[in-house]
């Protein structure tokens, strides 16, 4: 029940922006063929920060063991997943600081988790 409500409060004080944002960025990701990978990257972030609440992240089976994985990850977090990552830090400790906003600080603190090494990640 409240995972339906926290996503309700969410998308209207701003998850759909950062969705849409994130929709946008991946739509320009996939406009060349290198950036494909990194733009269904984007994708995953686009669906989690549209409806946080009840959405688990888990490691692929085999991403530990995959190089491509890393490789991928490291080129992701050198060309924008840092500044992703540090963003969604920053509101999350911002809506951490009040009693009524740590449900969503903890949900910008998965988002950054996520943002920074994507690649290798299942969305549930």
């Amino acid at each position: 029940m409240f995972s339906c409500f926290g996503n309700i409060i969410w998308l209207v004080f701003g998850g759909f922006l950062i969705a849409l944002e994130y929709l946008v960025a991946s739509l320009l990701l996939m406009l060349t063929i290198i950036g494909i990978p990194f733009g269904l990257q984007t994708l995953k972030l686009a669906q989690v920060a549209l409806w946080p609440f009840g959405t688990n992240i888990t490691d692929s089976p085999g991403a530990a063991s995959g190089c491509l994985y890393v490789a991928m990850n490291v080129i992701w977090i050198l060309f924008g997943g840092i500044w992703i990552c540090i963003t969604h830090l920053l509101f999350g400790l911002l809506f951490c600081i009040t009693v009524v906003g740590i449900p969503f600080g903890l949900q910008h603190l998965k988002l950054a988790g996520l943002a920074l090494t994507p690649f290798g990640k299942n969305i549930g």
